[in-house]
């Protein structure tokens, strides 16, 4: 947590203002009960109405200065805190971002949502309350103590027992329930990953009739939850009828021994009610000490689990250095292995292949077999664990990311749409595209048509794309590569929801494309690579073939089965 307070140094005046006014309001506040001694012992006790009067001017005074000292505090509070958490924010997303696909696969979609959600508003709580109260608490508590003293010593060292027995509840109480919320926020990330999970799964749950199933399971973990927020506010509750009851016997002891001082005349009525009232102020403070521990402890605890994913360092760092290729081969793979995980078994082991520029590779095999590893190592979305990945002669590795990216356009397996419209969302390949050629784009995807019979670029894309059919999110995906105008474009079977005679003209068109590229096609069906320049054949991670069509029909086992076992015709190699 701590090291996330370097994000208020920009706030630093705002941070000190906030306890600046809380402090003088805490001074403000420690006089009032003396004034209130001297309207006992001069003003009633001689029967001074004006003493009293101007006595009362004086606390209503005193009043008004906290009150705005107190309002300027939580102010400054609550902007300090907002800007602070909002600066956190963005160092979080940007830091996601740049982590690779294998760290964001490990941590997983939910934690991130709960980290950047739930836990960012239990950090702004926090500092808000701590900027106000971490300085008002302790102040209000031994200023009393001090004061206390002023008046009468003996009765002042009951203060200096009960407050040190106080501060041990506390710290007791803190220590056992730190550890709880760590536990409290995981089981949150459960809770929220299952929701998650059943909301996007909805209709393959229901295709299922498992929504009781579900339901319970939810429940179960719901149940979960609360008993376990339940356990922790037990244990936190405990605080307030602790402190009550030392408080209590402290009032009844300093009562006692006032009362017997008052009769022997060493000390006033005034006096004892003063030390009352400054017992009270403690009793007042230690139990809002008591709920701004608890925040914090939240806070603390949120604040760690956001500092972990600050602490992961990106598997991916670009080195900065420009990109400067001029190989005639467009992507060069050297001996490449690769391991998602340290443990795990090799997704890709010792692929060797080089692509001309201009050239048009497919890539076929079984699911599973590692096309998507293959193309996915190309714009470095994965470091490799051996090998090297070349594009125009570079090695990934020693180029700047950026740069090697702004070369390549990826339309992903899983068509991606943003909320917004068409246009915005084209706009994702080339933010200065002209009209024409979004337009041109659109029509090279096979989306003119459907995009036009609508409100053209203004269509309003729904959150995912929801508003459009499986074919027609495909298709915009492809448009917005396109838009891009790449020299690397990668088709990750990206036309599997289009119908054969839309994805023979879709081939077609990026065939046709007025600029040289590099077209990399990963499918599942022979039919959409079986004209590429050069077909890669993937069998359990390890490359089984390499060649056109009808050498690959001649010389792979493993093509020939994807082939025969797609068009059972005999005597035939053809569609």
């Amino acid at each position: 947590m701590w090291k996330l307070l370097k994000y208020m140094d920009e706030n630093r005046g705002q941070t000190l203002l906030a306890p600046t006014f809380k402090f003088m309001e805490c001074v403000f506040e420690l006089f009032v009960p003396l004034i209130m001694t001297r309207i006992i012992d001069i003003g009633i006790q001689n029967g001074d109405t004006g003493y009293i009067f101007r006595m009362c001017l004086v606390l209503i005074l005193l009043a008004l200065v906290g009150f705005s000292c107190t309002t300027m505090a939580q102010f400054f509070a609550a902007k300090s805190s907002a800007r602070f958490v909002q600066k956190v924010k963005h160092a979080t997303f940007d830091h996601i971002q740049k982590l690779s696909y294998s760290q964001l696969d490990q941590l997983g979609t939910s934690t991130l949502i709960t980290r950047l959600t739930s836990d960012m508003n239990q950090i702004q709580t926090g500092v808000n309350l701590a900027l106000r109260l971490r300085l008002r608490s302790p102040i209000i508590v031994f200023g009393a103590m001090v004061m206390a003293f002023t008046i009468d010593f003996q009765e002042a060292l009951i203060f200096a027992v009960a407050i040190p027995v106080l501060g041990a509840v506390v710290a007791a109480v803190m220590m056992t329930s730190l550890p709880l919320f760590t536990r409290v926020q995981n089981m949150l990330d459960t809770v929220l990953r299952k929701t998650r999970e059943n909301l996007i799964g909805s209709r393959v749950i229901r295709a299922f009739n498992l929504e009781q199933r579900e339901i319970e399971a939810y429940d179960q973990e719901s149940e979960n939850l609360r008993k376990m927020n339940v356990f922790v506010g037990r244990i936190s509750a405990a605080m307030n009828p602790a402190t009550y009851a030392i408080i209590n016997v402290a009032i009844v002891i300093l009562f006692y021994l006032g009362s017997v001082k008052v009769d022997r005349g060493s000390l006033t009525s005034g006096q004892v009610v003063a030390l009352y009232n400054y017992m009270s102020q403690i009793l007042i403070e230690l139990i809002k000490l008591a709920s701004l521990i608890i925040t914090i402890s939240k806070a603390i605890t949120c604040g760690n689990r956001v500092e972990q994913i600050l602490e992961i360092e990106p598997a991916i760092v670009s080195n900065g250095r420009s990109f400067e290729g001029n190989s005639s081969y467009a992507v060069e793979f050297k001996d490449v292995t690769l391991n998602y995980h340290i443990n795990s078994e090799a997704s890709l082991s010792d692929i060797n292949f080089q692509v001309p520029k201009g050239a048009t590779v497919g890539i076929i095999g079984s699911t599973g077999s590692g096309k998507s590893s293959v193309v996915n190592l190309i714009p470095r979305f994965y470091e490799t664990t051996k090998g090297a990945v070349k594009v125009n002669g570079c090695n990934v590795q020693d180029v700047d990311v950026e740069q090697l990216r702004r070369i390549i356009a990826t339309v992903p397996q899983k068509a991606v749409l943003f909320k917004g419209t068409v246009r915005s969302n084209l706009l994702w390949g080339n933010e200065d595209a002209t009209d024409e050629e979004l337009i041109e784009a659109l029509k090279l995807s096979q989306s003119y048509d459907f995009i036009m019979a609508k409100e053209g670029l203004d269509t309003v894309v729904e959150q995912g794309g929801r508003n459009f059919s499986g074919g027609q999110r495909q298709r915009l995906t492809i448009a917005r590569a396109l838009v891009k105008k790449p020299e690397i474009l990668i088709l990750d079977d990206s036309a599997s929801a289009l119908d054969y005679l839309t994805e023979t003209r879709l081939r077609q068109a990026v065939k046709e494309l007025p600029y040289q590229h590099t077209t990399f096609i990963v499918s599942q069906r022979t039919s959409s690579i079986r004209h590429a320049d050069m077909i890669l054949v993937l069998d359990d991670g390890q490359l089984a073939g390499n060649g056109t069509h009808d050498q690959l029909l001649k010389e792979c086992a493993v093509y020939q089965e994807i082939y025969y076992s797609q068009y059972r015709r005999e005597g035939s190699d053809h569609e």
